[in-house]
């Protein structure tokens, strides 16, 4: 493979969430905090937690574990909110933890096989594999828009 024709290098934070591990494109990550208890609003979806102030911001908390269908479970001092922009919108994922950032290139990302239902479609836009792990990569505005219009 020539010089030119490289694969551009994507970087990824891994994190843990219900026992397993996914991924976000580090561009869209803004932030990543240690769990602040959230405001609940009224009428949001149950994946919602509410809202938190972020220096003067009110940044919508959305449980990404319940969001994926996943198990949820009790907040801890353990768990992590990585604040994420998409578009214009910010907003933090509450997740188990964060693991890692890693380069890989476009090369290295499968499309995942088309076994979801049409509820979580789109939600995971590939697979790789690091160490023998298996990680999702998530397609951060299908996950983060759903709740923007579920909410409206």
């Amino acid at each position: 493979m020539s010089e030119d024709t490289k694969p551009a290098t994507i970087e990824l934070l891994t994190f843990r969430l219900a026992e397993q591990e996914y991924s976000l494109d580090i561009m869209s990550v803004r932030e990543i905090r240690g769990w602040t208890h959230a405001t609940p609003l009224p009428h949001a979806p149950r994946y919602m937690k509410g809202v938190i102030n972020l220096r003067g911001t009110v940044l919508p908390v959305m449980d990404l574990a319940e969001r994926l269908g996943l198990p949820s479970r009790e907040q801890s001092e353990r768990n992590v909110i990585i604040v994420v922009k998409h578009e214009d919108m910010m907003t933090g994922l509450l997740v188990d933890a964060v693991s890692d950032i890693v380069a890989l290139t476009s090369d290295d990302l499968q499309p995942p096989p088309e076994l979801t239902s049409a509820a979580a479609a789109g939600v995971v836009s590939a697979l790789t594999l690091i160490e023998e792990r298996m990680i999702r990569v998530l397609d951060l505005a299908a996950t983060v828009d759903v709740a923007e219009s579920t909410a409206a």
